[in-house]
């Protein structure tokens, strides 16, 4: 039987970040269409994580969509939302110690998802 590979990272390397792609299916449409509801439940996000808000920005697309960042000191939570599909594609990538769980927890709620996926990747390998 082979030998089940491991992902714990050699005593000599650390990782810089940690990006998560959370999709969030299942949404209500009206909450995907408006910037300023993004707005609220990214910064929302970034609070229960303990991040350090610098900035946000948010667009509305015509016909339907939006697409929104917020700049934390840590680094950035974006959004791009598919009202016709119900869909909404959330990054965030922290280079800080932040309770990303709680964020993920405070996205999937607002946004009043169906149904969600997460994937993480840890970022910027480096020896020390």
């Amino acid at each position: 039987m082979a030998k089940a590979p491991s992902f714990k990272l050699p005593d000599n390397l650390r990782i810089l970040g940690r990006h998560v792609h959370l999709d969030l299916y299942g949404c209500p449409e009206a909450l995907l269409a408006q910037p300023a509801d993004s707005e609220r439940i990214l910064l929302a996000a970034a609070a229960a994580m303990g991040a350090t808000v610098i900035g946000a920005h948010f667009h509305a697309f015509n016909p339907h969509g939006v697409s929104g960042v917020v700049i934390i000191a840590e680094s950035h939570l974006t959004v791009h939302t598919w009202p016709e599909h119900g869909y909404a594609a959330v990054d965030v990538f922290s280079c800080g110690a932040l309770d990303l769980d709680a964020g993920m927890a405070v996205l999937a709620a607002d946004y009043q998802a169906g149904r969600k996926e997460i994937r993480a990747f840890d970022r910027g390998f480096i020896s020390g």
